[in-house]
C-alpha cells in the first residue's frame, strides 16, 4: 500500500497528452495526463472512461451530444463505444480511470499513441 500526492505526481512531468501510470487495482488503470489544446477524435470499443479534472477545465466533445465542461473536482465517463475528443483551455491536469489496456487513443493511431505507459515513481 502507497500514498500517492497528486501534486507530486503532476509536477514530476511536463509532457501534454501522455498519460503516466499512477496505479492499478481490480484490472483498471489510475492514470493522469497533462492536457493542453486538442486531442485526437476517437473511441473505445470495449472501455468506459473516467475523467477527473484536478486542475483546469477540459471540454470533451462528443459527435453526438453536447459537449462535457468539466472544471477541477468534477469527474465523467464517457460510455465504451462514444467517440470523443477531449480539449483543455487552458492546460488541465486529468485523472484517468479505465481498464489497464486501454490505449490513450482507442481505435485511433496517432503521433499522440502511447503504447507503453511510463510508471510514476
Amino acid at each position: 500500500m502507497e500514498k500517492v500526492s497528486l501534486a507530486e505526481a503532476f509536477d514530476s512531468f511536463d509532457e501534454t497528452w501522455s498519460p503516466r501510470l499512477a496505479g492499478e487495482l481490480n484490472g483498471q488503470a489510475v492514470k493522469l495526463a497533462k492536457a493542453d489544446g486538442e486531442f485526437v477524435w476517437h473511441q473505445h470499443e470495449d472501455a468506459d472512461e473516467l475523467f477527473l479534472v484536478n486542475a483546469g477545465r477540459l471540454r470533451i466533445e462528443f459527435r453526438d451530444e453536447a459537449d462535457a465542461v468539466l472544471e477541477a473536482g468534477e469527474f465523467t465517463i464517457v460510455p465504451r463505444g462514444t467517440e470523443h475528443r477531449p480539449v483543455a483551455e487552458p492546460e488541465a491536469e486529468i485523472v484517468l480511470f479505465e481498464p489497464s489496456e486501454t490505449r490513450n487513443t482507442g481505435d485511433v493511431e496517432s503521433d499522440e499513441t502511447v503504447t507503453e505507459l511510463e510508471r510514476l515513481d
